[in-house]
């Protein structure tokens, strides 16, 4: 069983901006198909415009929300809302005034060369 606390994972920047902690990430954590990680942002930020061509994404909303665009279709999101992200789909989150913080997973887990600006 792997079990890894909030607590003991060390915050960091992503490529699109938003602050993660990794919660499960891939092979490592006993997780060969996916990976979990908590993302937040900062009232207004918002992350840059991105895609990820193998990886599918949820967003799962813990607290605070905001406008969420997935290939040109934008709706607000707030708490206990899912977001499903599907592989290869552009997308970005505008934080709203209280911030946001959810959680992401993704299938197959995150990596860096997976994650394309264009």
């Amino acid at each position: 069983m792997q079990v890894r606390s909030r607590d003991a994972a060390e915050a960091f920047t992503t490529l699109d901006g938003s602050t993660i902690r990794v919660l499960l990430d891939g092979p490592q954590a006993g997780a060969k198909n996916q990976s979990l990680a908590e993302a937040t942002l900062d009232p207004g930020q918002a992350t840059m415009r991105h895609r990820h061509p193998r990886s599918e994404e949820i967003y799962f909303f813990l607290s605070g929300g905001g406008a969420m665009e997935v290939d040109g279709e934008r709706r607000e999101v707030g708490v206990g809302d899912a977001v499903l992200i599907p592989a290869g789909a552009r997308h970005e989150l505008t934080a709203g005034s209280e911030g946001a913080r959810f959680l992401c997973c993704c299938a197959p887990p995150y990596s860096d060369d997976d994650t394309l600006f264009d």
